[in-house]
């Protein structure tokens, strides 16, 4: 009886709406919404909101004073469960690359939209090994006197990628938000990047060492296709970001669907939050306190002992899904490679910061000092001492550098209460 008279009001319900313009004189919300459904990106893991105290759990009395033990909330959000590996990067690469290509090719290589705009035409794919494009394109190539052996090679210098960002704080200030002169393009930004990423990394960190092998073959050989991506600064790993957004909900758009929230870089306590996989005062993603189980197996890409490399299955990295993954489904939250978050670094970030998605950033502006480039890194790396793997030590990189140490892994917000919520 009950589910008859809930069919009669939804009936109702409808010819109202489908009277005066849907509305019928009640209140209905708006009818033209899309539909809205969660759907987990690939590669990535949910983790819901909580809590978690930040700060030192280990006996580092130094760091103690600065680093005080704080109470903090975390938003739900989705994760990579591993880093950006190479043959992903690369895909950012190439799709640079591709669009530059097709903008100087022009024609049928690019569309005209509505508001008579130029946009790439994906459909008309490139032959690089068509003579006549090649002749075309070769402004992007390096010139044949600076040709190795006299092989024919992409100029990485010519690969950037441009996007634009909405400055919220700036926007937020009531000198700009009860202005009616506001001029809202003051607040957009553009950045332009340079999306190659710096495979003489594996040279310029290290005095006296021979790693040419690695910088010859990391990011090209298909060995290394599964790696974490490495020498990419703070700057590129937003650039990767932002263009993955483009990606992805470009796709959404076309299919008619809601776009999602944006990826970008974990803040430290994200990135923290999800790194303790729920173990609330454990020093390691599996909880502790050694970096070996009870079998003596060691448990992370780090510098074990005196300097025994190998010892742990790598020399320098391993793959990206090497190793158990935390409770959340998180791979190598400790060693391989140390990872960018958002967060800028201050000694005493923790004394201040909000206790509700704490966060503290820094928009670095053409002549501020080279300490307010100072970006929060995580996790430790292949060339790290296990203090520096514990999920609690905080360390730092200027945004502008690159390292062979250095990678990065994805997040993005959870829109609603909780994924495990159900209608």
């Amino acid at each position: 009886m009950l589910k008859k008279h809930s069919f009669l009001l939804l009936g109702i319900v409808t010819i109202l709406a489908g009277c005066q313009g849907g509305y019928n004189g009640q209140l209905l919300g708006s009818l033209d919404r899309p539909g809205w459904n969660v759907t987990i990106p690939y590669g990535m893991v949910y983790i819901r909101s909580g809590t978690l105290h930040i700060g030192q759990n280990d006996q580092d009395i130094n760091n103690s004073m600065t680093q005080r033990t704080k109470a903090v909330s975390v938003q739900g959000f989705f994760m990579d469960e591993t880093e950006i590996t190479n043959n992903e990067y690369r895909q950012f690469v190439e799709w640079v690359k591709d669009s530059i290509a097709h903008t100087i090719l022009g024609e049928d290589y690019m569309l005209e939209t509505e508001n008579g705009d130029e946009r790439v035409n994906w459909d008309a794919q490139i032959d690089y090994s068509d003579p006549e494009l090649q002749e075309s394109l070769d402004e992007m190539y390096f010139p044949e006197e600076q040709r190795i052996l006299g092989k024919r090679e992409i100029d990485p210098r010519n690969l950037n990628y441009v996007y634009y960002w909405v400055d919220y704080k700036e926007a937020s200030r009531n000198a700009n938000r009860l202005n009616p002169d506001f001029d809202r393009t003051t607040v957009i930004k553009e950045e332009i990047v340079n999306v190659f990423p710096d495979t003489l990394s594996w040279v310029h960190d290290f005095a006296y060492s021979y790693n040419e092998p690695m910088t010859r073959n990391y990011f090209w050989h298909p060995s290394f296709d599964n790696y974490p991506v490495i020498g990419v600064t703070w700057n590129q790993a937003m650039a990767f970001s932002k263009w993955r957004t483009r990606l992805w909900n470009d796709f959404l758009t076309a299919n008619g669907e809601a776009t999602n929230d944006e990826f970008r870089l974990p803040t430290e306590v994200e990135w923290e939050y999800a790194a303790r996989g729920g173990r609330e005062l454990a020093p390691y993603p599996w909880g502790g306190p050694y970096m070996r189980n009870k079998k003596g197996c060691i448990l992370a890409n780090f510098k074990p002992g005196r300097g025994n490399y190998p010892d742990d299955g790598g020399m320098y990295t391993v793959k990206a899904d090497a190793y158990f993954p935390n409770d959340y489904g998180l791979y190598n939250m400790a060693g391989n490679v140390a990872e960018w978050t958002s967060s800028a670094y201050y000694e005493n970030s923790y004394n201040f910061v909000h206790d509700l998605n704490p966060d503290i950033r820094y928009d670095v502006e053409a002549g501020d000092p080279i300490t307010m480039k100072r970006k929060v890194i995580r996790g430790g790396s292949w060339k790290d001492i296990a203090y520096l793997c514990q999920v609690g030590t905080r360390n730092y990189e200027y945004q502008d550098t690159a390292k062979c140490y250095i990678g990065f892994r994805d997040v993005i917000t959870f829109l609603g209460r909780s994924i495990d919520d159900r209608p």
